[in-house]
């Protein structure tokens, strides 16, 4: 089912939209975070950490959910279709991956604001964590930046040509790769590394 070209154009704004404020809400997070940790300004550490709270549960949160869910229906209702080119499925999943690991690290976001608003951190007080938020929030921004290379990009073809290639050698000619598939080959690596060294820093979700 492909939409009207007046619906492609408001699902298309819409996303855009929700994909850019996921990020530009990702970037000011990072910066939260890193004041949060570096600051001995006891008031702007707990600002710091009310806000990154705030933010997370009423921007991060439902701008992921609607990035998501209008990226979805969009590709749906277009001739790009679902799971009929590489870097639709390729972002569909790391957009996927991002919710769900963001929801999951909700869990220190929403502590630390709990701490925070009860009384001052001291500049060794949950270090551990704190440091996690950081980590955290830079993979978040690589993975959103990937997606968003991704989408201009458009690389790898269609999923049936390369069927088609390994069936019938020599049926459909090669797309010859461009110097933008290493670039976006090598986001998607640094995600993966990224993602290691983000779950290595804060050693679990544990409070300590």
């Amino acid at each position: 089912m492909t939409f009207p070209a007046p619906v492609r154009k408001l699902m298309l704004t819409a996303h855009i939209t929700f994909s850019v404020g996921w990020l530009g809400a990702v970037a000011v997070f990072l910066a939260l975070a890193i004041t949060g940790l570096t600051s001995h300004d006891a008031p702007l550490v707990r600002a710091a950490y009310l806000a990154m709270g705030l933010s997370g549960w009423f921007v991060i949160v439902p701008s992921s959910f609607a990035a998501l869910l209008t990226g979805v229906v969009q590709a749906v209702g277009t001739p790009w279709g679902l799971f009929k080119h590489y870097w639709v499925v390729v972002k569909l999943l790391l957009t996927v991956a991002a919710t769900v690991l963001l929801l999951v690290h909700m869990q220190p976001i929403s502590y630390l604001a709990e701490v925070a608003a009860k009384a001052d951190l001291s500049s060794t007080e949950l270090r551990g964590m704190r440091m996690r938020l950081i980590a955290d929030a830079v993979a978040a921004f690589v993975v959103l930046l990937a997606a968003t290379t991704i989408s201009v990009y458009k690389p790898w073809g269609r999923i049936g040509n390369w069927l088609q290639q390994r069936r019938h050698p020599g049926a459909v000619a090669a797309t010859p790769t461009s110097w933008g598939q290493y670039v976006l080959l090598g986001l998607l690596g640094l995600v993966v590394v990224v993602f290691i060294i983000a779950h290595l820093l804060g050693g679990g979700l544990g409070h300590h």
